[in-house]
């Protein structure tokens, strides 16, 4: 059975929603919920989760809002939470971690630091029973990839392509992904770009996909209710689960 990670931007457009959506993606194919912490410059992210992101802090999101969500989900899905270093490190790692692993959080995807500096805060990870997500690129050399994912836990994220998420480029990916096999027998998920559409061509050869932007799109239709974003959302859920598994 291939898994899939959605990415929802916490708080967006309100904690409640976030709890309430995060439950029902749980009932209705996700298998793991990135909890996506909104950023002023996401750099790796692409228009519709920036504009979440910018809506989210506009609302008011404080970090106290992650941490609630957290405490009301992480121990009824998989959950991780995805920022950019400078929202962790602001927080203190060394009391953030413990933190996030007592909440019931298994883990941090930081698209913005990289392997060597990642390094530092190993043994950390390490303590509280939390994996660092490893990222690998298109762009990486064979002995690249292996450094990265030799040690790598839980899943390796596959970047698709070279840019941001959102854009459903067709590309073989089949031998970046046997690269990364030679090297680690850990769960290869692919990101950037899946969707409804794409997510069967994609998780070829690969173990998973993480979906975020067609999630985010249904939350900015202002025309919907809550209710409403909700259901769509769950809907999409199940029809990738189900493209991924066909």
């Amino acid at each position: 059975m291939k898994n899939l990670v959605a990415y929802i931007t916490s708080g967006y457009p309100e904690k409640s929603f976030s709890i309430e959506l995060a439950l029902a993606l749980g009932e209705n194919g996700v298998d793991t919920l990135e909890f996506g912490i909104p950023f002023s410059d996401p750099v790796a992210d692409g228009p519709l989760i920036e504009q979440a992101n910018q809506k989210a802090l506009e609302l008011g999101f404080k970090f106290t809002d992650l941490i609630e969500i957290s405490q009301a989900v992480a121990f009824k899905i998989d959950t991780l939470w995805m920022g950019y270093f400078n929202s962790f490190y602001q927080q203190n790692m060394k009391e953030l971690l413990p933190l996030a692993s007592k909440l019931g959080v298994n883990g941090l995807i930081i698209p913005d630091l990289p392997h060597e500096e990642a390094l530092l805060y190993k043994d950390l990870f390490v303590e509280n029973s939390l994996t660092n997500i490893s990222f690998v690129a298109p762009t990486d050399s064979n002995e690249r990839i292996q450094e990265v994912i030799t040690h790598a836990q839980k899943f390796i994220y596959m970047v698709a392509y070279t840019g941001i998420t959102g854009f459903g480029k067709a590309e073989d990916l089949q031998p970046f992904l046997q690269a990364i096999k030679m090297y680690s027998q850990t769960p290869v998920y692919v990101g950037f770009g899946v969707n409804a559409k794409t997510a069967k061509e994609k998780v070829k050869g690969a173990d998973g996909v993480i979906v975020g932007s067609a999630f985010i799109d249904i939350l900015l239709q202002e025309k919907l209710t809550y209710s409403q974003k909700i259901i769509h959302c769950s809907e999409l859920s199940k029809i990738i689960k189900e493209e991924i598994n066909s």
